[in-house]
Order: C-alpha cells, then structure tokens, then sequence
C-alpha cells in the first residue's frame, strides 16, 4: 500500500478520484492515519461528496466530507492513471521499476509504490 505521504503528493498533483467499492481511504492529519477504510455500501457509503459511516464503530464517526479524507489508491489504479504512457513493470532488486513512454523509470520498494511515483511524473 502507498504512504499517506505519497497519497497526498498524488491529490495535490491533481490525481481525480470518484470513489467506488473497494477504495481505501484514511482520515490524514485527526491521529487516524493509521486507520485505513474501505469504501463499502455496508460500512462506508458514498453520498455526494460526503462519507457516510453505517452503524458505525468507526471512532464514532457519522460521515466525513470527500475532502478530508487521502484516497490511497491501488495499484490497478495507478496503472490505469498512466494509460498510455506505461511501458512495463520490472523487478529491480529487491523492489520494482516502471518504465514509461518518455523513458523514465521509477522505483520503489513495491509496484504500487512504483507505479505511484510513475503517475506523479505524467501529472
């Protein structure tokens, strides 16, 4: 999975996001970084741009706005977020590479990561 850290240089590039099922998100900077959602009409409920927590235990939250939330995106979504420009996924040591089209190469210590670098080159 990304770091908040590097979620956050993704939002801030202008990386879109529409939630959907399966999304993972967490509450950056209220002591909750730690705690990752999941976007989930059982648990987590997208109305509009606002999060709606269902018969929560989750830290007694009832809904939370799209813009406090750090998406983390995975890595069938950051491949995607490349398109065209991705050329290959690679094992380099002990991590991965992804080369792109205009021959960059960006490495991390695993593919989601990688590919997350990747994406911040073409924004």
């Amino acid at each position: 999975m990304i770091s908040v850290e590097l979620a956050l240089r993704l939002r801030a590039a202008g990386l879109p996001w529409t939630p959907a099922p399966g999304d993972r998100f967490v509450v950056a900077h209220r002591d909750m970084d730690a705690e990752v959602f999941v976007v989930s009409e059982l648990t987590v409920e997208v109305r509009g741009s606002a999060f709606h927590f269902n018969g929560t235990t989750e830290w007694a939250l009832d809904s939370i706005e799209q813009d406090d939330v750090v998406w983390l995106p995975h890595e069938g979504q950051l491949r995607s977020s490349l398109g065209a420009a991705f050329r290959r996924l690679e094992p380099v040591g002990d991590g991965w590479a992804v080369t792109t089209a205009d021959g960059g190469r960006h490495v991390d210590v695993d593919a989601e990561r990688a590919y997350a670098r990747a994406v911040l080159a073409t924004l």
